[in-house]
């Protein structure tokens, strides 16, 4: 062990040898402090990092890359165009046969009579009606009451396909009709109650009919 060294009447230890330290330049470090920020924090103005300088603790913000998103490609459909020329609703003849459907017309009435809740005789006609108005009408048996055109009126038979302008019905001689649906009335009748429908005012898709709001008040003409 080294012996203390001494000084006059005081005891202390020995002093070491210290480097000396000179201070970095000021403006290079100001520089270099700056640019730095500005790579850490692209978003930030010159303005706010100069703010930020004069605090004495600089918090690093983090800013991660965004992620693009790819887009899944959307498997089209077909065309209008292309509907018809494969025939996809097209019913092939040994199939227009009234007898075949009138198992689709009883599921219809049972679906009816469970929408309109068993379709009680004190039942309102109104609530009827505007239920009527929103169902799917496949398999329900029409009867072309009023038309311009005369060769339509009497025209009765099963809903077999509807589309926004025509429904396609098979009448009892097993002939397939497409008939128009304006400047045409439409009668239907389950279980006593007649509805009416008028095909001027029900040019929609049935897709579309369940959340359209129908006025069944006012005149309506052909």
């Amino acid at each position: 062990m080294r012996a203390p060294h001494v000084i006059g009447n005081v005891i202390g230890p020995r002093r070491l040898r210290e480097t000396p330290w000179r201070p970095q330049d000021s403006e290079k470090a100001k520089t270099f402090v700056h640019a730095f920020l500005k790579r850490s924090m692209p978003t930030m103005k010159d303005e706010d990092i100069q703010h930020m300088l004069t605090r004495k603790a600089v918090v690093l913000e983090h800013y991660p890359k965004k992620k693009t998103k790819k887009k899944g490609k959307k498997t089209k459909g077909f065309t209008a165009k292309q509907r018809r020329e494969l025939c996809l609703f097209d019913i092939e003849p040994e199939q227009q046969r009234y007898s075949i459907f009138l198992p689709l017309h009883e599921l219809w009435k049972q679906y009816i009579r469970d929408l309109c809740h068993g379709l009680k005789p004190d039942a309102q006609p109104y609530m009827i009606q505007s239920k009527l108005l929103k169902a799917d009408l496949h398999g329900a048996i029409v009867t072309v009451t009023k038309s311009k055109c005369p060769s339509y009126v009497g025209i009765t038979g099963i809903i077999l396909q509807e589309f926004k302008h025509v429904f396609k019905i098979i009448t009892k001689e097993d002939k397939l009709k497409v008939v128009p649906k304006l400047n045409n009335v439409f009668s239907l009748e389950l279980d006593g109650f007649i509805s009416y429908i008028y095909g001027s005012k029900f040019l929609l898709r049935a897709s579309e009919r369940s959340a359209k709001k129908f006025k069944l008040k006012g005149t309506i003409d052909l």
